[in-house]
């Protein structure tokens, strides 16, 4: 049975460990198996990515939000 998160799609939440700590940000996703949150602008990776037809035809690399734990990041009241 997974855990109710009480941060949902859509809150704005502030780091308050790692890299990005200090932070604030909206929530894209949650992802509650991984008991982690996915935040805009937050903990940026740069990921290679392969040709493909549609969407990247040249391939190349694309800045992609990693998750975040949710333990650490805390919900911003009022906002």
């Amino acid at each position: 049975m997974a855990v109710k998160l009480k941060i949902k799609k859509g809150d704005t939440v502030k780091i308050i460990a790692g890299d990005d700590k200090g932070k604030t940000g909206e929530v894209i996703k949650v992802l509650p198996k991984q008991n982690a949150v996915l935040v805009k602008d937050c903990k940026v990776a740069k990921k290679a990515v392969k040709p493909d037809q549609e969407k990247n035809p040249n391939g190349g690399f694309v800045n992609k939000e990693m998750p975040i734990d949710i333990s650490n990041v805390s919900k911003v009241e009022g906002a």
